[in-house]
Formats: C-alpha cells, structure tokens, sequence
C-alpha cells in the first residue's frame, strides 16, 4: 500500500549546489523532514549537470520520508545560455536582446520534450519558439 502524501514542492535549484539555507530550509523545515539529508542527496543527484538551474518535485509523506524527481532545466535559461544573454528583454515586442538559430530550438525542444504538454517534436518546438518570442529573442531561419 502506498504511503500517504502530506504534500508535493516544487523548487528550482542550482544544478549540485543546494545549501540548507533558504529557499531550501524554509521550504522544507515547517514539514520535518531532514533537511541535510535532502541538500546532499540533491546535489549527488543533479552534479552531472552543473552550471544549470534544475527543478525538483519533491513529495513528502505523512512519516516524514520524502522522494524527489528532478526535472529539464526551464525553457528560458536554455534560451538565455543559447542565445548568450543575461536576461530577457522587459520589452519584447519592442527591444529584442538576442538571437537563436532553429537548431538550437530544435535541441532545447529535445531536451525538453519529456517535460512539456507536446505530441511531437514539432509542437514542442513550437512551445520553445513561443517562450523564446516572449523573452525578446528573435529566431533566425
């Protein structure tokens, strides 16, 4: 019989460089569960891919245990990195700040796909086109 689930987060975290400071510790403290244990299985989890910002589903059950599933870095800071900008432009419609090319869609869509509400590769693409256009980075063909 399955455990019965207290309640499921979601944090986005630096890729094998977690602390128990916040926003971990004050995340997960009010819920009892042991929070170095979390920080430092975290870390081994997600230390393949450092130098990205990767998200965690964490379910954390009435007995305090805990089970965590990470996640595909945000569309967004794959377009940044992609794009080598700092940050999305305030005003997309007006200031563009960067510039893709279609394979680097075409890669984020893949990376992604597992991730996102998509069929096939095409609308999954068409999803990273989208947050690409609401950042201010244009696409190139």
């Amino acid at each position: 019989m399955a455990k019965p689930i207290k309640v499921k987060l979601k944090l986005q975290l630096p890729a094998g460089k977690a602390t128990p400071a916040p926003p971990v510790g004050t995340a997960l403290g009010p819920h009892g569960i042991n929070i170095g244990d979390f920080v430092k299985k975290y870390n081994e989890a997600s230390g393949k891919m450092e130098g990205e910002i990767v998200p965690v589903e964490i379910t954390i059950f009435e007995d305090r245990s805990f089970e965590f599933k990470l996640r595909t870095p945000p569309a967004s800071d794959m377009l940044r990195k992609a794009a080598s900008v700092e940050k999305g432009s305030g005003e997309p419609n007006k200031k563009k700040v960067g510039r893709v090319t279609r394979e680097d869609i075409r890669k984020i869509a893949e990376r992604k796909m597992e991730d996102l509400n998509a069929e096939n590769p095409e609308a999954a693409e068409k999803i990273i086109e989208g947050t690409a256009r609401s950042m201010g980075i244009d696409i190139l063909k």
